[in-house]
């Protein structure tokens, strides 16, 4: 997520810079048949290109309204296992009678957490991350994930045998809840909990599992695949009809100029046709960016600084003094 003002001009220009040289590639190649050689039947009606751009247009718009609303979804569930994992700190000091066990309980939270931040950065096929332009803007930020091991981070949290118990299920953070509602169970059983304290903790412990639904489900299930090669279509294909509708627009100003400048006004069809362009596959290169708002990417959920607020909150309601510090952004972006 990026915590500064904005992107600044010459950050966004250096990440679509790829589009906008084939997007000069294609109108310098028509421009320079039309001109050069003469092939005057290169253009087509503005007309046609007009209503393709138009159609263009409100793909490429509701497309963005998805992924976005994917982003905004993403973090209401991250903002409600932050005040969950705070509830779940208050009803383990205060329903239990026995510290050590308060203890184990916020730690294996903690572990759950660290689990599921971990397994949301999980690369997936259709993630954009792996991209030339976003693999090479993942230099300027880090992705706290990539530094460490899953294994490393839960071993601050849980004992040996069951680290290595999580580590082989197929699912560790719905492991670590299984465990956490079997620690309750059997602290109820040692009469540690009153029977309506034991209710309510299972009653959290469901809430956390729909937490973690919710979030699985934007990780593991893409924007629909058939609307997003729509538009990719769409867009490839206005761009290269763009140049071809504007040289006989360009050509006609010639009978209004006069001087050197005159018979080269089809010329200005390049940069024109790049900027027009450059507008269509920008809105979807942001969308793309912004669909999948867990993979690493610059527009993520800063999941792993919710995952730090979370640790501090918890641990500064046991009066924990030593709390790890919130993580800092890097050139404005945070994860």
């Amino acid at each position: 997520m990026n915590v500064g003002k904005s992107y600044r001009l010459r950050e966004f220009l250096f990440w679509t810079r790829r589009e906008v040289y084939v997007l000069l590639a294609l109108g310098i190649v028509p421009v320079s048949l039309y001109q050069l050689a003469h092939w005057r039947w290169l253009a087509i009606p503005w007309t046609v290109v007009a209503l393709i751009g138009t159609v263009t247009a409100f793909i490429v718009s509701f497309q963005n309204t998805q992924t976005y609303n994917r982003t905004v979804e993403a973090q209401q569930v991250w903002t409600s296992i932050l005040n969950s994992s705070k509830a779940w700190a208050l009803v383990s000091r205060d329903y239990l009678k026995n510290a050590d066990a308060t203890r184990q309980l916020v730690n294996r939270h903690l572990a759950w957490v660290t689990a599921m931040r971990y397994q949301m950065r999980r690369r997936r096929e259709w993630e954009s991350t792996q991209g030339r332009t976003n693999a090479e803007y993942q230099a300027v930020y880090c992705v706290p994930e990539t530094e460490s091991t899953l294994e490393f981070e839960l071993a601050k949290y849980l004992a040996t045998a069951e680290l290595q118990q999580v580590l082989r299920a197929r699912n560790t953070a719905t492991q670590l809840l299984a465990n956490q509602s079997r620690a309750i169970r059997e602290l109820f059983a040692g009469g540690e909990m009153m029977i309506n304290f034991f209710i309510e903790m299972e009653k959290a412990i469901k809430d956390l599992l729909d937490h973690q639904g919710r979030s699985e489900r934007i990780k593991n299930f893409p924007y629909p695949r058939q609307y997003a090669i729509v538009s990719t279509i769409f867009i490839r294909f206005f761009c290269v009809l763009l140049p071809l509708g504007l040289l006989k627009e360009f050509d006609a100003l010639n009978a209004l100029v006069s001087g050197s400048v005159k018979g080269h006004m089809v010329w200005l069809v390049v940069p024109f046709s790049a900027m027009i362009s450059w507008t269509y596959t920008s809105l979807e290169q942001v969308g793309a960016s912004t669909e999948n708002p867990f993979e690493g990417g610059a527009n993520d959920v800063p999941i792993a600084q919710v995952a730090r607020m979370i640790e501090v909150e918890m641990r500064e309601m046991l009066g924990d003094t030593d709390l790890p510090p919130l993580l800092r952004p890097k050139n404005n972006i945070i994860l």
